[in-house]
């Protein structure tokens, strides 16, 4: 409780602008989100935009981080694979993924990354809670995680776990840029493409598996509701960007 009550308070300083807060209305091309975030990235620390959270869901795909291990992409043809500048080892992105790339400024708010991740956690453990779902911290492994103790206990006679969101930033000029993944409702089978984030023996889940039939744009409210106790108010922004078309 403590730890979530200092993450609550230090990255909302007071009367900071509001973050503005963008929703993708349709599937958003890996390459197309890059951009955009260093473009807005860049204009952040320039000081010529207000900071920004864009959520989108992107078409399957593979993604690789800075520490990434080769062995780790067990399915090298089966989507694409991009190299981004993100912190963290292989994800996955696909439909029914709740990506969100979260570009703040940390010069204006607290310059801690440790304090910035376990803050995001944060975010993401409060929405979980809105739904009766437990979200937990590791300390050897970023990002949250759900028990299952359903499932046989491990090797080692520890209760089964699920990853439930995957958590990568990257930093320039203080700007935050990339950031976390919930899986609401995406295929699953997908991630056997991967190690994801190179941890073994673990699996992952989402809101839809633990038997929560909910859809985006209520983990949208959620997620809004939740990063506002943390990082301050947000502002709606609309999306410029033009649609993917469907998926075939």
């Amino acid at each position: 409780m403590q730890r979530d009550n200092l993450d609550r308070n230090m990255f909302a300083p007071p009367g900071a602008p509001a973050v503005r807060w963008r929703i993708a209305p349709s599937l958003v091309d890996y390459p197309q989100a890059v951009e955009t975030m260093e473009r807005e990235a860049a204009a952040i620390a320039a000081g010529a935009a207000d900071e920004l959270v864009w959520l989108v869901e992107h078409p399957p795909l593979y993604t690789a981080g800075t520490s990434a291990d080769a062995s780790d992409l067990v399915m090298p043809d089966r989507f694409p694979v991009f190299a981004t500048g993100r912190g963290g080892e292989y994800t996955y992105h696909g439909p029914g993924q709740r990506v969100a790339y979260v570009m703040l400024d940390l010069k204006r708010r607290r310059q801690d990354v440790r304090a910035f991740v376990a803050a995001l956690e944060t975010v993401i453990i409060t929405t979980l809670d809105s739904m009766n779902v437990k979200g937990e911290r590791r300390e050897d492994r970023v990002g949250v995680w759900v028990r299952r103790p359903e499932k046989p206990t491990l090797p080692d006679g520890s209760a089964a776990e699920d990853k439930i969101a995957a958590i990568g930033i990257r930093l320039r000029k203080w700007v935050s840029f990339h950031g976390f993944a919930l899986n609401v409702d995406p295929d699953l089978d997908h991630f056997g493409g991967i190690v994801p984030c190179g941890i073994r023996g673990h699996g992952v889940t989402s809101l839809v598996d633990l038997g929560l039939p909910v859809m985006m744009p209520d983990v949208d409210i959620r997620l809004r509701e939740a990063f506002e106790t943390v990082f301050g108010p947000t502002r709606i922004e609309s999306d410029c960007l033009q649609p993917l078309a469907p998926l075939a």
